[in-house]
């Protein structure tokens, strides 16, 4: 069995009643008899707005559940639907063209969208002021520090248009302290726009901060272990007692699954 993907195109914040719904989904690499399985029979529904984190030791299948949801790949079961469209997707490498400005960069996928050239530049020039990076359009790749290409690369996927923004350990190479600005203009741009976000990281804490609910996934395969609501007020801190006190419980469950698969 086959994964279906429903794609009912209609615009951020359409009543809908999901951003995205995983029904059952399993994924296997390899031939048949041979074959190696990677996910097993995972559920989740994101809700129209929802931040929601997948957490997980290296190798469990984050990734690859993302790119299914994504529609890089078909699960070998179950079925993904979105109703909003196709998701816009962030990896952990922003992927700009250093041959364009930052600005071009950003109109490309407006382009893509069939958006007129004429609205094009005023669009991208919203977009960097959105991620704080007004004056920029002009700027090269080269130009630009981690932290700034990774914010071009984040205007670049809300220039896709879609309620749903599918995110893979983007901040993962960058420093401790840039990473935690980008929390903030991650949660600010996610409470501005009301996009929907499924976030992978194997950062509990980097969790913690930034989502409403987060989904531990077992390993090989990959298994909904447990999920917590996180109920914390924001602006939340790294740092904030009930952050840190949250982060120590899911440790633990984490820990938990590593020694029972034997990960190191």
């Amino acid at each position: 069995m086959t994964t279906a993907i429903s794609e009912t195109p209609t615009r951020p914040g359409t009543d809908v009643p999901y951003a995205a719904r995983l029904d059952h989904v399993s994924k296997a690499f390899g031939r048949p008899g041979a074959a190696q399985q990677v996910l097993d029979d995972i559920s989740i529904d994101v809700a129209p707005g929802e931040f929601v984190c997948l957490l997980g030791a290296s190798g469990c299948g984050k990734s690859t559940l993302l790119n299914l949801v994504a529609g890089l790949d078909r699960s070998s079961a179950g079925t993904i639907e979105t109703p909003g469209g196709r998701p816009a997707l962030m990896f952990q490498e922003h992927a700009l063209f250093p041959w364009l400005t930052a600005g071009r960069n950003i109109e490309l996928a407006l382009r893509m969208r069939g958006v007129a050239r004429g609205e094009r530049r005023e669009r991208a020039e919203q977009l960097l002021e959105l991620v704080r990076l007004k004056g920029a359009y002009g700027k090269r790749v080269h130009e630009l520090s981690g932290g700034m290409r990774q914010r071009v690369a984040m205007a670049r996927a809300l220039a896709q248009d879609s309620n749903l923004l599918l995110m893979d350990e983007p901040f993962a190479a960058l420093d401790a302290i840039t990473r935690d600005v980008l929390h903030e203009e991650l949660t600010h741009i996610w409470e501005s726009t009301g996009v929907s976000v499924l976030f992978v990281t194997h950062n509990v804490r980097e969790a913690v901060r930034l989502a409403q609910r987060v989904v531990l996934l077992s390993s090989r395969p990959g298994r909904i272990a447990r999920e917590w609501q996180v109920d914390i007020p924001h602006p939340r801190r790294i740092e904030d007692a009930d952050v840190a006190e949250l982060s120590v419980q899911i440790t633990e469950q984490l820990r938990g699954e590593i020694r029972r698969h034997g990960q190191h």
